[in-house]
């Protein structure tokens, strides 16, 4: 077994690497960065690693730079003779680039899984990948944890009737996700959204699959970023007679006037997850932030106890 846990994180996510810390009843390992005069990351890490067993923080959403210091921190422990690397990446970056579906176009999930293992790390924790294959564009052993528990939790506190429920996925891509959502609720109805997309970012929706009359729509999706999909398919919904409509998302990227268009839309609440910060001011304005740090903190807590992490999710 690898040495005493050390955890460090980039700058990307402090908030919830000092969360999990707490949870663990562990300091965030010293870790200073700087820029040199021409925009250089510098990184260092100011404690001695050698030996334990050393998981880094750090989310690779926009910008790019977020992905750099990762691949940096990971280099540093390695030099400096970690016993073993664990990159924790709540949400993985260019998820979404997963295969060559057009001549002359990059595999961009897969040359980040191969940076990542060439940096040193010895393992991946992350959290609700795009396309679940991308565990294998990895050359180390990946530990694919997902949200589903914790937003069923926020369901059944908020939810007085569940009966009444239908989980709808917002595309065909999403069902299986879908269902096994609405399994765990206790088999309620599921729907999904019919659409095409004719380019990357804009989304049409073309037809409601399932029963949602006087129904409460519970929307579940992995990635929010433009709001396109999402407030297209709450139209839908509406449209299809739909009640009440409940948006949880994992990953809240929120780029552009996403916020603004989701504010406007047929929706009464907007669940999201702190594996990505959200901007100041936006939590307020219809959104709700569930934490996915005590989930984890378990998960590195096993990991570093070599015990199942995936018997978290029966």
């Amino acid at each position: 077994m690898a040495g005493k846990i050390k955890i460090f994180s980039g700058n990307a996510h402090e908030n919830l690497a000092l969360k999990i810390c707490k949870n663990l009843s562990k300091k965030l390992g010293k870790r200073p960065t700087d820029r040199f005069a021409d925009g250089e990351i510098w990184v260092k890490l100011s404690e001695n690693v050698r030996g334990e067993d050393v998981f880094i923080i750090q989310p690779t959403f926009p910008p790019a730079e977020n992905l750099l210091e990762l691949l940096l921190l990971i280099d540093a422990a390695k030099r400096a003779s970690a016993s073993r690397v664990t990159a924790v990446i709540p949400y993985f970056g260019y998820a979404r680039q997963d295969k060559k579906d057009e001549p002359r176009m990059p595999i961009s999930a897969k040359l980040i899984s191969n940076l990542i293992s060439t940096a040193g790390a010895d393992r991946v924790l992350t959290m609700d990948l795009h396309a679940d294959q991308i565990q294998g564009y990895f050359d180390v052993p990946v530990d694919h944890l997902y949200a589903a528990p914790i937003f069923a939790q926020h369901v059944r506190r908020t939810q007085k009737n569940l009966k009444r429920l239908v989980v709808v996925s917002p595309d065909l891509g999403g069902a299986k996700r879908a269902r096994h959502f609405a399994n765990r609720l206790g088999r309620v109805g599921v729907a999904v959204i019919e659409k095409q997309r004719p380019r990357p970012n804009v989304s049409a929706t073309l037809n409601v699959i399932g029963t949602v009359r006087e129904k409460d729509c519970l929307l579940l999706d992995d990635i929010l970023d433009t709001g396109g999909t999402v407030v297209s398919a709450c139209a839908a919904l509406k449209e299809a007679g739909a009640r009440k409509i409940f948006v949880y998302c994992v990953h809240p990227l929120l780029s552009k006037d996403a916020v603004k268009k989701i504010i406007k839309g047929p929706i009464d609440d907007v669940v999201v997850t702190d594996t990505i910060p959200l901007r100041d001011g936006v939590a307020k304005r219809k959104f709700n932030v569930v934490s996915v740090s005590r989930l984890l903190s378990e998960a590195i807590r096993r990991i570093h106890e070599n015990r199942s992490v995936s018997s978290l999710f029966k």
